[in-house]
């Protein structure tokens, strides 16, 4: 009797080893990586020591609760081994875990063709990239089992899948990112992970849970106060407890001062007109008018008869002409027209702007800065449509992956805020340097270093990054490239693979011959772009020719988009600050986002426009 209760409870044993499945919830805390497991009914130490191999010890040792017996409901975390760690890594890659030379190039071609590559730049969290790409948070995890998702390093590559790219919604990657929060809260001791909401500061988080700003640094991978992002997810000693409530006294009670609040705008009622003011300086130093001016002034005509026609919603415009002149801003901030307002488009210019930010702050209202970037006022009133210096370079990734041989081609005379862009986003990533320097026909030798053929020669994918300063130069090097391209081709040495990463003030040079960029493949990252070809940009040039009798300049788009964005979101997503919207009137598009609380609602879009030898463009 007793040997079959024995072997009755060893077949029970074996049964719920067999029966266990590894989990496929994987977390990193404090640089080591675990499995999730939660505890079933009748599973045991050893089940769980064959189903994730490794031994009992092991298990124990992470979870000191273990010792006493499992209970159903109880999460574990279970040390991955390297084995189970490149298998899952291979898996990601869609490459055997062993292979021969051949086999390897193969996976590698699939695997460029399944993934782009992102490079981590400095600050940058999992959460934030998946909003880059609008992709799912547990699918950059899934492919990429070598990361810890809290802590990104610069420099890192994270394969982002191509055919998720735009299928994830922000409210799917906010829930999947609280649910890997849980997934760590649940089995780290003594810890606590937290994501950073909006208007965290350093100094407020810090006094949350209980610690210095020098203590919360060092629990963050020496994190720094300018780095801290909403989205991100710190560590903490531990989740604060509710406050006790304070024991009664017999002191009179002093008020706390009141606390700065954000401003929450109203959608208008289209039960009357909404009132804008437009300031904008169409005269400066006399009377002469300042063409490009009127023509974003006639471009925003035309966006609010769009508004009226599609929406019929009423607006009552009034224009004011600052004359690029604080003084008369000042006496347009006092004019009772003025202060009727309800939207307030313009001063084009910041030191314009302090008198119609502090009338707009005491009547909440919004404010809409249309052209420049902002780099000293911050109100939670202003709406700047200029996209932010630091996302220029957010849809980059596939130019300066791994497998492109980047050079940067100088000149005597270099272009250094070009330059410093390009460095910051190179980051780690290796490059080298060719110095380019035209010589005459008739003067050139065998070494002449005009000759771009030999940067052509190699069978790599290249980028090339011309820093040159001036149109003469930027010419002569993208005809050289295109030069080099054609003979390669003619000597029967193959097709080149190369790009040119161009500077968007090329677009202003009145002598480079455009086609020239379709032949070097230019890629450009800009402000604002729209094809002429494209329908909604023809349908607009059309309107704007029989209003004003000329083709519309882009100051006339950016006019038409403000006003299409906000008088329609003065009805509606204005009382959401336009977050999470995204806008494209024309073309170009526009996502604004409040990187503080309390700051400006500052556009993220670039453009990214790139020419093809085809002589199409596409825009991203």
């Amino acid at each position: 009797m007793k040997r079959l209760c024995m072997l009755a409870w060893l077949l029970v044993w074996i049964c719920a080893a067999q029966a266990i499945e590894r989990s496929k919830t994987i977390v990193y805390i404090n640089g080591t990586k675990y499995y999730v497991h939660a505890v079933q009914a009748g599973e045991t130490l050893y089940a769980l020591s064959k189903a994730y191999a490794v031994s009992e010890r092991t298990i124990a040792e992470h979870n000191p609760s273990a010792a006493d017996g499992l209970k159903a409901g109880e999460m574990l975390k279970i040390p991955v081994g390297e084995p189970a760690a490149a298998t899952a890594a291979a898996s990601a890659a869609g490459a055997p875990a062993k292979s021969d030379s051949r086999s390897e190039a193969r996976a590698e071609r699939r695997l460029n063709r399944t993934f782009a590559r992102h490079t981590v730049a400095r600050g940058e969290t999992l959460y934030g990239i998946s909003r880059l790409y609008e992709i799912a948070v547990q699918t950059i995890i899934d492919d990429n089992p070598d990361i810890d998702p809290t802590h990104l390093k610069p420099g890192e590559q994270l394969l982002i899948r191509r055919k998720q790219i735009g299928k994830s919604s922000e409210a799917e990657s906010a829930a999947q990112w609280s649910d890997y929060r849980e997934k760590l809260n649940s089995v780290a001791d003594d810890e606590h992970y937290y994501i950073v909401q909006r208007g965290d500061t350093f100094y407020s988080l810090a006094r949350r849970f209980g610690i210095t700003e020098a203590e919360l640094s060092a629990l963050n991978n020496g994190l720094k106060p300018e780095e801290l992002k909403a989205g991100a997810m710190l560590r903490f000693p531990e989740e604060p407890e509710a406050a006790a409530e304070p024991a009664k006294s017999d002191e009179p009670e002093v008020a706390a001062p009141a606390a700065a609040e954000p401003i929450d705008f109203r959608a208008h009622c289209n039960c009357e007109p909404l009132r804008i003011s437009l300031l904008l300086p169409l005269t400066a130093g006399g009377d002469r008018p300042n063409e490009n001016y009127l023509e974003f002034y006639q471009g925003f005509l035309l966006g609010l008869d769009s508004v009226r026609s599609h929406d019929g919603h009423a607006v009552d415009l009034t224009l004011f002409n600052t004359r690029r002149d604080k003084e008369r801003v000042a006496e347009i901030v006092a004019d009772d027209r003025f202060r009727r307002s309800q939207l307030v488009v313009g001063p084009v210019y910041e030191e314009e702007l302090d008198e119609v930010v502090r009338f707009a702050e005491g009547a909440q209202i919004p404010v809409v800065s249309p052209l420049a970037h902002l780099q000293r006022l911050r109100s939670d009133v202003l709406f700047q449509m200029a996209p932010d210096p630091a996302c220029k370079y957010a849809k980059a990734a596939d130019l300066i992956g791994s497998e492109k041989r980047i050079t940067l081609i100088y000149t005597d005379q270099t272009d250094k805020e070009f330059e410093a862009e390009i460095l910051t986003l190179l980051g780690d990533r290796p490059y080298s340097k060719h110095h380019y320097r035209y010589q005459h026909p008739s003067a050139r030798s065998a070494k002449n270093p005009g000759d771009l053929t030999p940067l052509l020669e190699n069978k790599d994918d290249n980028l090339f990054v011309i820093l040159a300063a001036n149109e003469v130069d930027v010419d002569r090097i993208l005809a050289g490239l295109a030069s080099a391209d054609t003979n390669l081709r003619s000597r029967s040495q193959g097709e080149p693979r190369y790009t040119v990463l161009g500077n968007s003030r090329w677009n202003r040079y009145p002598n480079i011959d455009r086609t020239i960029f379709f032949k070097n493949r230019v890629v450009f990252f800009t402000t604002y772009h729209a094809k002429r070809d494209a329908q909604r940009v023809a349908d607009f040039d059309r309107t704007y020719l029989a209003a004003f009798g000329t083709l519309p300049s882009l100051y006339a788009y950016r006019g038409f988009d403000a006003a299409v964005i906000f008088a329609e979101a003065m009805y509606n997503d204005i009382e959401y600050d336009l977050e999470d919207r995204r806008y494209a009137p024309l073309q170009t598009l526009y996502r604004f986002e409040q990187q503080e609380e309390g700051g400006n609602h500052t556009n993220t879009s670039w453009m990214r426009v790139n020419y093809h030898p085809d002589f199409t463009i596409t825009i991203e």
